[in-house]
């Protein structure tokens, strides 16, 4: 279970920290940033800091944002965006499962060569040593056209894992 979990944070830090999904409908809608074509290194600082790879398009981006936005919605009660001199902050509080997470987050730079998402969260009723502060610090930085042999949302996990993002949609609960 916290091996799920903590892939699961993972995951929701390259999807929504990373500047993938627009947030839902605001009164005066903000979207995040599309991150540049091309393959991206992913750096989550969190204990025995974890670097992926990913490889983006502008349709890639686009069907996350499409994909998982709406379950960014159906997840969190509260979600609130405000654009700032060096980026965007997205406060939120958000329920998965039984646990519920309220988090500050501020995105920096420029979605083209680099930018860092920090987001911190207080945890509340989430499984046995969940902690009840987090703070995750994503730092990524555009590394050049994606490889030969990888197409657009893939990503190359810790471990030599590869998936692509866009089999992500089946995990989404039914309805």
């Amino acid at each position: 279970m916290m091996r799920m979990l903590r892939l699961f944070r993972v995951m929701a830090v390259v999807i929504f920290g990373g500047g993938l999904a627009a947030l839902p409908a605001l009164a005066d809608p903000i979207e995040m940033p599309s991150r540049k074509p091309g393959l991206w290194e992913l750096k989550l600082d969190k204990a025995g800091a974890q670097t992926m790879q990913q490889c983006t398009d502008a349709t890639t981006e686009k069907e996350m944002a499409s994909t998982f936005g709406p379950m960014a919605k159906e997840m969190c009660s509260r979600q609130e965006m405000k654009k700032t001199a060096p980026g965007l902050v997205v406060d939120s509080t958000c329920k998965i499962g039984n646990m519920t997470s309220v988090s500050h987050t501020e995105f920096n730079g420029d979605f083209n060569s680099a930018y860092t998402v920090t987001t911190t969260s207080k945890n509340s009723g989430g499984p046995a040593g969940m902690p009840a502060e987090t703070t995750n610090v994503l730092e990524a930085k555009w590394i050049g056209p994606c490889k030969a042999d990888q197409k657009p949302g893939d990503i190359l996990m810790p471990g030599g894992m590869k998936m692509n993002i866009k089999d992500m949609k089946a995990m989404r609960p039914k309805q």
